[in-house]
C-alpha cells in the first residue's frame, strides 16, 4: 500500500516535475496530483484529506475506467463531476498501479516535447 512519500517520490520523479506549497504537483505550471479537500460539514470550508489525492486524467472515459477499477482505490464527488480528474485513497492503492495513474496525470499536463523524454504523448 502507498504512502504521501510514495506520493512525492513518484511525482518529483517526472521530468520537470515540481511539488508546490501544500502537497500539489505540478509540470510546466499545470497541477497533475493535489490534496483532496473534503467537506466535512457543510457549513464550513472543506479541509485537506491527508490519505486522498486528486489526479487528472485526459478524459471522462478514462475517468470512468478508473471508478470502475477499483472502488475502494478511485472515486469521486459531485465537485468532480464534468472535471478530467479522479480522487485516489492513498492507503488503498497499491504502489506500481500510483505509478501509473500518476505518470498518466503527468503526461496529460506535460508538454508533448516534454512526454517525449518518456517515450509517450500525452
Amino acid at each position: 500500500m502507498a504512502t504521501q512519500a510514495d506520493v512525492r517520490r513518484i511525482a518529483l520523479s517526472l521530468p520537470e516535475a515540481n511539488e508546490e506549497p501544500g502537497f500539489t504537483f505540478s509540470v510546466g505550471g499545470k497541477g497533475f496530483a493535489w490534496p483532496w479537500r473534503e467537506r466535512v460539514d457543510p457549513k464550513k470550508a472543506r479541509v485537506p484529506n491527508a490519505d486522498v489525492i486528486g489526479v487528472r486524467v485526459a478524459n471522462e472515459l478514462e475517468k470512468q475506467a478508473l471508478l470502475s477499477l477499483d472502488t475502494d482505490v478511485f472515486f469521486t464527488e459531485p465537485h468532480y463531476n464534468g472535471y478530467p480528474a479522479v480522487l485516489v485513497r492513498i492507503p488503498a492503492i497499491e504502489v506500481d498501479m500510483l505509478e501509473k495513474v500518476l505518470t498518466d496525470a503527468w503526461l496529460c499536463r506535460a508538454s508533448k516535447k516534454l512526454a517525449a523524454t518518456l517515450g509517450e504523448e500525452p
